[in-house]
């Protein structure tokens, strides 16, 4: 039941004579100053520490900006990185009679169960680290294997072909950040053979630590060329380092760019680091998307990846906005116009996609520029460079593949036009090229079709126990195709028993859907237990092909789909489809959202992510009446 605003400030009072622990971002004084009945939002704040420096910015700016809705109030707490310390702080929170949960987990993997708990009750903001699964209501944080395939791509732009040699100062082991910035560093130094990382040191985060730790590799190791710190913190730990042993500065990048005394933006222009990377911690976002979730406002994503952007002395002063310098001001009568090059019309989810686009211009008083791609890139070239003869304001398009589009947009970028990427990713080197993208998380679609398949597969085993699998793919090259892919096979990779024994493509068609699975029925010696197929449009064709064959398809096959168009549901209701995972064409009024707020000088988030479900077919009839797609 939920807790009166009087009550609920008597027990936050009360709760910090209890507790040293605890910091409310409110003080006693403006407590006395406010009747109760104006505070109509009481948030929690879960830190995971309060020494790191981006934490501790992180919390000023939750702080400050809930300073903007006078109806707001933050209790603020510090885990001091214990997890079981950061679960104990959560039901305090709890107590509290909070409305709404901002967490920083210590632990991702330990702090599940406490946010899954506590997301069936109130919302959950999650900040940083994200939880396993999706039992939250918006994550916020950086794309950490972005920030280390940019810190990659800058090491090689420093040592050049005749390459080097690599320090990495790790942040805490075992830590998502530390793990994806890794990952993402290694990534692109695996492009070049000539750059050797001859050390890996985990410092916690921290500067003293780093400074330790680099002090005793510096009298007994050849030293590097580069040193990539995690953090800016660590950062400056290593420099201290160098400076104290009398040693020549390598170049070093860091990554956080905080402003302050020491901080990457100051070490920078003082030119002790090579170059930082801004990590916005995302509090003020947090705060405002908390304020529009207790309000109930429609098309909240489901995540949202901050703008990464590297700051060296020769960029410092826009390095926040690779627009800034060229973006056009339009008379605010004028309406803005957008050129949209859509993919063509190959599926149910493509046609709903060009209709919610259409439909959600016209809404917006947004003046649409519509051109149909035909499932060819060369058309999609084609009309982003009419975009830019034309002069529009702003250029989305959804790209059929993901390479080869570094010359048309490095074309936009030079005309002064941004371009938003909607439902497909790009692989660019440049990453200024794009200024955001709107649509699905493709991996994880693949990863919660992989994850129903092993629920259901241990409730209703096959004789022997051994699952085969039959793969249908989308369009060679294609995000979702690549990443769905990638996604289902590393969901399944520990459980030796679930067995990929055909992946054929099917380019996201019913018709060749169809035929490719009428050829595998003909031409597979193994029994298929299973269907995995990258849309459901090809679903449906497959199903029409086992059909054709004798077989009873989500009796005799079981099959998992992508996208959760009608028919899906449909063929659920037949028994003949057993789950769907949504992957929502819906985009329009957030594309046109985004539209606004780049024009009215808002700060675009490098992506965002779309709120989505999974349907096994149990829940069909319950959903069917209300899908609009």
């Amino acid at each position: 039941m939920k807790v009166p605003s009087f009550q609920r400030l008597v027990l936050i009072s009360m709760g910090l004579l209890c507790s040293l622990a605890l910091f409310v971002a409110i003080s006693p004084l403006q407590l006395t100053r406010q009747s109760p009945q104006e505070v109509s939002m009481l948030i929690g704040l879960s830190q995971a520490n309060l020494s790191e420096p981006w934490r501790i910015t992180m919390t000023e700016e939750i702080r400050q900006q809930a300073k903007q809705y006078p109806d707001m109030r933050v209790i603020i707490t510090d885990a001091v990185d214990s997890s079981d310390r950061q679960i104990e702080d959560v039901r305090r929170l709890m107590d509290y009679g909070i409305d709404l949960l901002i967490i920083s987990p210590t632990d991702s993997q330990k702090l599940t169960p406490i946010v899954t708990e506590v997301y069936h009750k109130i919302p959950v903001i999650v900040l940083d680290r994200a939880v396993e699964g999706y039992d939250y209501t918006l994550y916020i944080g950086p794309d950490n294997q972005l920030i280390g395939r940019e810190t990659g791509r800058y090491v090689s732009e420093l040592l050049g072909s005749r390459g080097g040699t690599l320090w990495e100062v790790q942040g805490r082991a075992g830590s998502p950040p530390a793990i994806d910035r890794s990952a993402g560093l290694r990534e692109e130094i695996a492009r070049h053979p000539a750059i050797r990382v001859l050390q890996t040191v985990t410092a916690d985060w921290l500067r003293d630590q780093a400074e330790d730790a680099l002090s005793t590799l510096v009298r007994r190791e050849p030293l590097p060329d580069v040193i990539v710190a995690q953090n800016d913190a660590m950062a400056y730990g290593a420099i201290l380092a160098f400076q104290k042993a009398g040693l020549p500065l390598p170049r070093i990048i860091g990554v956080d760019g905080l402003e302050g005394s020491n901080g990457g933006l100051d070490l920078v222009r003082r030119g002790l680091l090579a170059a930082t990377f801004i990590c916005p911690t995302g509090g003020k976002e947090a705060v405002d998307y908390a304020r529009d979730i207790l309000a109930k406002k429609s098309g909240i994503p489901k995540k949202i990846y901050l703008r990464t952007q590297q700051v060296t002395a020769q960029n410092i002063s826009w390095a926040m906005d690779p627009y800034r310098s060229v973006r056009r001001p339009r008379p605010r009568e004028e309406p803005i116009t957008l050129g949209f090059a859509q993919v063509g019309s190959e599926s149910r989810w493509r046609l709903a996609n060009t209709r919610s686009i259409k439909e959600a211009a016209q809404v917006a008083g947004i003046r649409l520029i519509f051109e149909d791609g035909k499932q060819k890139q060369e058309n999609q070239i084609a009309a982003i460079r009419s975009f830019i003869q034309k002069k529009v304001d702003i250029i989305a398009f959804s790209p059929i593949v993901e390479s080869g589009w570094e010359e048309v947009l490095s074309e936009a970028k030079a005309a002064g036009i941004p371009v938003i990427l909607t439902d497909r990713e790009v692989d660019l080197k440049d990453d200024t090229l794009w200024a955001t993208f709107i649509g699905s998380d493709f991996l994880e679609e693949g990863r919660r079709a992989a994850r129903w398949l092993l629920q259901y597969m241990e409730k209703h085993p096959t004789p022997d126990g051994n699952v085969h699998i039959v793969e249908l793919q989308g369009t060679v090259g294609s995000a979702p195709a690549i990443d769905r892919k990638r996604g289902f096979e590393q969901t399944i990779a520990p459980y030796r028993n679930f067995k990929i024994i055909r992946s054929e493509i099917a380019n996201f068609y019913f018709d060749q859907g169809k035929a490719v699975m009428r050829e595998i029925l003909k031409t597979e010696t193994q029994r298929i237990d299973a269907l995995f197929a990258h849309n459901d449009d090809m679903a449906l064709g497959a199903i029409e092909a086992l059909e054709e064959a004798g077989l009873r398809p989500g009796k005799d096959v079981i099959i998992v789909s992508v996208d959760a168009v009608k028919e899906a549901f449909q063929a659920m209701l037949k028994g003949k489809l057993n789950c769907t995972v949504e992957c929502s064409p819906l985009l329009g009024p957030q594309l046109m959202k985004i539209v606004r707020d780049y024009f009215d000088g808002k700060e675009l988030p490098t992506r965002i992510i779309t709120s989505e479900e999974v349907f096994p077919a149990e829940t069909s009839r319950a959903v069917i009446a209300r899908r609009r797609y």
